[in-house]
């Protein structure tokens, strides 16, 4: 990554994070709560930029000028809420799953082996 492909993803990160200040307070907590769940167990390639986040600042945007309260566009499970967002995508959640599995995996066999 050049230095001008990091400066141009600090502005675009800025400007994203103008928009969700520019939210209504009940957004913006939801949001921030949105924005540490999926960094924790969202998608592995959450792709180029902000693109997820982007979307919910726009569904965000659409409800507040609607009136909606937060809750009202998520529901008030705001982590089934996330999952539905990600769930056709590979998460952290996933990966760590499978190095478990591998890792019994491995174990049981070698247990195996020993009692041969």
């Amino acid at each position: 990554m050049s230095i001008r492909d990091m400066i141009e993803g600090r502005k675009e990160w800025k400007a994203h994070m103008a928009r969700v200040k520019a939210l209504p307070q009940d957004y913006q907590i939801v949001y921030k709560e949105l924005q540490k769940y999926l960094f924790k167990v969202g998608p592995v390639d959450m792709g180029e930029g902000t693109e997820l986040l982007s979307g919910i600042v726009d569904l965000f945007e659409e409800g507040a000028s609607l009136g909606k309260g937060v809750l009202e566009v998520t529901g008030k499970d705001v982590a089934a809420f996330c999952d539905e967002l990600i769930k056709d995508s590979k998460t952290y959640a996933d990966l760590y799953q499978e190095a478990v599995d591998q890792k019994t995996a491995k174990a049981m066999n070698k247990a195996t082996d020993k009692l041969k």
